[in-house]
């Protein structure tokens, strides 16, 4: 039985190492945003604290499983199937200055979290949709 690491291939047919994880990142980053609204939403709570997602340690993690993990393959027709998703842990984020009321939301960095998760996510679906955009293209010319 042939071992072949999660994949996909690239233009010129050749299995490219580490594929989907602008496709897996994608639903990262779409949760982060829900997380962020959500401390947003609460901004006003009393004893509300705010959570994140480590981006940095899930995208090492989705790195390494796209590098290490793989797949037996006993027909070159099978599939080759995405690897799992890392479950994002929420951690809690430290105020730089703590509320009478108790709660660790500040609007500023909320914000700014807000909008840098946006561009990463606007960027990812680029990423996505050009992977495929270049799939159809290669796809079109073989007919």
């Amino acid at each position: 039985m042939q071992q072949l690491p999660l994949a996909r291939l690239n233009s010129s047919g050749a299995v490219q190492a580490g594929g989907h994880f602008h496709e897996q990142m994608l639903s990262v980053l779409a949760r982060r945003q829900a997380v962020i609204a959500s401390n947003i939403a609460n901004a006003d709570t009393p004893n509300y604290l705010a959570r994140d997602i480590d981006l940095p340690s899930v995208a090492l993690a989705l790195h390494n499983a796209g590098a290490t993990l793989s797949l037996g393959r006993t027909h070159a027709a099978h599939q080759v199937l995405l690897p799992p998703t890392p479950a994002e842990p929420l951690l809690y984020a430290v105020p730089l200055q703590g509320a009478v009321d108790g709660n660790s939301v500040e609007m500023d960095i909320e914000r700014a979290k807000f909008a840098e998760n946006a561009v990463r996510y606007e960027f990812a679906v680029g990423q996505v949709s050009g992977h495929y955009k270049m799939m159809k293209e290669l796809l079109d010319s073989i007919r």
